[in-house]
């Protein structure tokens, strides 16, 4: 395998659960996990993870700490010395109502998600630092579908596919962003 893929994406498009669909068939690693185990993160109460990209960066650059990872999962792994990159992408407003679903976030919370995923900004991250990217949309798909069009990807590489995703052309996402926060 010609190193790890990075799995990213706004939080809410899918990542965990189609990083757990993955794990039957590849070692895939969390970012937080990685930088905890590297001494690059500490936690954060119970559920979260403050990670120090600068350390882990510099620490995943000797590769030794790749060598048992093919996937590493997290919505800053784009930001990692990892060159080939999967990107999910959801309708903001599925990923809002996704994310309104699961109580995660608060409403300000929510729509910064909104926001990112509606101005490709995990794409343009992934894209201005030089990596092979590949976009999935998990809209309106079930999990497994989605985990089949990433396990493609990670088995197959092929030339980098993006770009299709457009979600400005939406009119309710126009009108969201263009709504004021209440």
């Amino acid at each position: 395998m010609p190193g790890p893929i990075a799995l990213t994406g706004t939080p809410g498009t899918g990542k965990s659960a189609v990083a757990a669909r993955l794990a039957a068939r590849w070692r895939v690693r969390e970012v937080g996990d990685l930088a905890l185990e590297l001494a690059s993160g500490r936690r954060r109460g119970s559920r979260s993870i403050e990670v120090d990209l600068a350390r882990l960066g510099r620490r995943l650059r000797s590769g030794a700490a790749f060598a048992d990872v093919d996937i590493v999962v997290g919505h800053l792994a784009h930001l990692l010395p990892i060159r080939d990159v999967v990107v999910l992408r959801c309708h903001p407003v599925e990923l809002e109502r996704r994310l309104r679903r699961a109580r995660r976030g608060t409403a300000a919370e929510r729509r910064e998600n909104f926001v990112v995923e509606a101005t490709d900004a995990v794409l343009r991250e992934a894209l201005a630092r030089r990596r092979r990217v590949w976009e999935v949309d998990s809209s309106g798909r079930p999990v497994a579908e989605v985990a089949r069009a990433v396990a493609r990807r990670v088995a197959h590489r092929g030339a980098p596919s993006y770009g299709r995703v457009d979600w400005l052309r939406d009119p309710a996402v126009t009108a969201h962003l263009l709504d004021r926060p209440r």
